[in-house]
């Protein structure tokens, strides 16, 4: 990891709530953030340390795990820009989950106190921030229902759709997981997840080579996702 410097008031990943801001408000942003590099499967939040600055992704993908009464669970995959475990951080001040990025990154960490200023003096900020926890909280439960009521099948296309369409908006792109880790995200096997990409495959709906996928055919893929 490496640090980089970084000036809010130009930064091109800031997010919808820090536009808000005026630009002396930025810049008191860019006075007490530090903005670093992490490589792929670098930790970024760790379950149970103590959690004292705002954790902000700029860029790349992460996903949030948690240790559950048996093995390590993958929760959700989450995209740039987005702040990171602001629950925890204004809760009880341990962290609840981990973070860790699955391809190379750049994260900020914000002095609490300066983002807790930013609150209490501007309301629009205040107001997105609240709003973005919201809509990230009715995602993470449509995904849940989803994952649960689904059929391994449905999961995996699920999973393919949205890098394609969320993560990497583009129809060929290398999966940033492994097979442990998609299955261990929608809970099946590697060996299910394995035989499913071949089915795909022999069936012409993607191409796969070794983590790179293609999508032929999304209007299957997406049939295969509604149907579950």
């Amino acid at each position: 990891m490496q640090n980089e410097e970084n000036i809010c008031v130009d930064c091109v990943f800031k997010s919808n709530a820090t536009k808000t801001l005026a630009d002396q408000e930025q810049a008191m942003l860019s006075c007490n953030h530090l903005t670093i590099n992490f490589k792929k499967d670098d930790p970024v939040i760790q379950q149970g340390h103590y959690s004292s600055n705002i954790v902000y992704l700029r860029s790349g993908l992460a996903k949030i795990h948690i240790h559950g009464p048996y093995y390590e669970q993958i929760i959700k995959i989450v995209k740039a820009p987005r702040y990171l475990g602001l629950p925890t951080t204004f809760g009880n001040k341990v962290n609840q989950y981990s973070v860790t990025v699955v391809e190379n990154s750049e994260v900020c960490f914000i002095d609490m106190s300066t983002f807790k200023s930013l609150l209490e003096n501007n309301k629009k900020f205040a107001n997105d921030i609240i709003l973005d926890l919201c809509q990230y909280e009715m995602d993470s439960y449509r995904k849940c229902a989803q994952r649960t009521q689904k059929q391994s099948r449905g999961n995996l296309a699920d999973v393919i759709l949205d890098f394609a369409d969320t993560f990497y908006e583009s129809d060929e792109f290398n999966l940033p997981l492994s097979r442990d880790e998609i299955g261990n995200l929608i809970d099946t096997s590697r060996e299910s997840v394995s035989r499913i990409l071949t089915e795909f495959a022999n069936d012409q709906i993607i191409e796969v080579k070794g983590r790179k996928i293609k999508i032929l055919n999304k209007k299957s893929l997406k049939l295969i996702s509604e149907n579950g």
